[in-house]
């Protein structure tokens, strides 16, 4: 037994080095390969991704780990890592490795010509790639359907596993049922004046970064913060974190609370368990939980008034403009109630329904026959109706994320649902941490290691299902997220 799990870790530790190189060319593609080497870099990448492909699909690895998943006296530990990349075993050996290395090198390209399609407002540039994208998907998707109702619920599995169409529809109404009410009742309440447009050097939001993403805890021995076209976090073990922001010059505060995010990510993935580090496990869950990571930092924590109490005073040191504005203004502005075209910066009563808009295009691209010529039409639409206001170009529409390029159609959903989780999260914390005295005091490390205890040492050893109903007593449950939204804005608009 054990001269096999040595086998098995040989191959999963050359399979991880795969896995490295290829996290490090995509962070070249999307942060400063040169573009007229992009082709050749995503050829690259097609030819380690089929050689991390043909790992886990040769017959004698397979054989390998269907002889380990049956036997006895595994540690807890390597039953969790053989159960883990059996089921990736399953998913994989179902797909053809011709089209697996096809659609690796199609989404490395395909992240380049969305940047170009979204710089030029031009999206018949990337329509052809995304039908690609889709087909792809759609086609991985019959692979490996088992008994879900349709292929975009099968397309969820790889992002929340146990998500479906019918939970999210449930979940989402909800949602819209309480959230759009409140959003009514702020449009009729006196409006905030928002201070916070005004220029600053990039040079000092790059300073202001630093700052904020050391305050909150990100580890920058272990970690880089880089710049992209979207803000995105990687991580090739725990000791090599990376998360890019992008800068807007007369929008700081879109970047600052982009790097809050993307250091919730990267907090998570710094704090997986040492035992874990080496092993298939080594690594965030699904998407929700790690999204309710990064959503928690930028929100329940970066948008609240304490935490901004003790560093306040250096923004202002830095920006001029911020002198005039105090801490209770401040407070106000940053979380401003007003329906937007940008996803990444929609306030956060309003940003469910953003992921609301996508949750619906991409479950119909998958499950329907959709005219993708009229795919900016069909986004305008939704825009206007759920939030109130129509993109003015494609950039600021349809072309606005990402995620499509990467292949990520299922992953929206993840951001709602991480919303949800953290208010959840939130409710047990406050019940086990003072956390006025943890703000009060620039104690945010205790926050950190409260997280680590509850959710990041586990990596992905055990499920999300399994970490919000351990640490909290019971599975999802919206009613959280929806009370925090309530008792918040209606303090800050003085809503009776």
């Amino acid at each position: 037994m054990k001269e096999k799990m040595k086998k098995f870790r040989e191959i999963i530790k050359e399979r991880n080095m795969l896995e490295s190189s290829l996290e490090i060319l995509q962070w070249d593609l999307e942060t400063r390969a040169p573009k007229k080497n992009r082709e050749y870099l995503s050829e690259v990448v097609g030819y380690l991704s089929l050689k991390s492909y043909n790992l886990v699909t040769d017959k004698n690895f397979i054989e390998l780990v269907e002889e380990l998943k049956n036997s006895e006296g595994l540690s807890w530990l390597e039953k969790k890592e053989i159960e883990y990349i059996y089921e990736d075993i399953e998913k994989m050996k179902k797909i053809p490795g011709n089209e697996y290395q096809e659609y690796s090198e199609l989404v490395a390209k395909a992240q380049g010509i969305w940047a170009e399609a979204r710089e030029k407002n031009d999206y018949d540039m990337f329509k052809e790639t995304l039908k690609k994208i889709v087909e792809f998907t759609k086609k991985f998707a019959k692979y490996n359907r088992k008994n879900e109702k349709t292929l975009y619920d099968v397309a969820l599995q790889e992002y929340e596993k146990g998500m479906n169409s019918e939970k999210l529809d449930a979940f989402f109404g909800q949602l819209k049922k309480e959230i759009v009410p409140l959003i009514q009742k702020i449009k009729a309440s006196k409006k905030i004046e928002n201070k916070l447009i005004n220029n600053v050097e990039i040079r000092v939001q790059k300073e202001l970064n630093k700052l904020i993403s050391d305050y909150v805890g990100f580890d920058r021995e272990r970690g880089v913060i880089g710049t992209s076209a979207h803000p995105f976090t990687m991580n090739i073990n725990k000791n090599d974190v990376r998360f890019t922001t992008k800068y807007i010059e007369n929008n700081m505060f879109s970047s600052i609370f982009s790097t809050i995010h993307e250091a919730g990510h990267g907090i998570y993935e710094q704090q997986i368990g040492d035992e874990l580090q080496g092993t298939v496990l080594a690594g965030g869950g699904t998407m929700g939980i790690h999204e309710s990571q990064s959503r928690f930092y930028e929100n329940i924590i970066g948008r609240d008034k304490r935490f901004w109490k003790n560093i306040y005073p250096q923004f202002q040191e830095k920006c001029e403009f911020l002198e005039k504005i105090d801490l209770d203004e401040f407070y106000r502005n940053i979380n401003i109630v007003e329906p937007s075209l940008i996803r990444t910066e929609a306030d956060e009563l309003t940003y469910s329904l953003h992921i609301m808009v996508r949750y619906e295009l991409e479950k119909e691209m998958i499950n329907g026959e959709i005219d993708f010529d009229k795919l900016p039409q069909y986004w305008n639409e939704k825009m206007e109706e759920y939030l109130g206001v129509t993109p003015d170009s494609d950039a600021n529409g349809v072309l606005q994320d990402v995620h499509w390029s990467t292949g990520g159609i299922g992953y929206f959903p993840s951001y709602a649902l991480g919303s949800a989780y953290s208010a959840q999260i939130y409710n047990t914390m406050k019940q086990e941490l003072d956390i006025d005295s943890i703000l009060e005091n620039k104690e945010l490390y205790k926050i950190k290691q409260w997280l680590e205890e509850k959710i990041h040492k586990y990596g992905k050893s055990k499920t999300t299902e399994e970490i919000i109903k351990e640490m909290t007593g019971e599975e999802l449950n919206p009613k959280y997220y929806i009370e925090y939204l309530r008792k918040k804005y209606m303090e800050i608009y003085e809503i009776v």
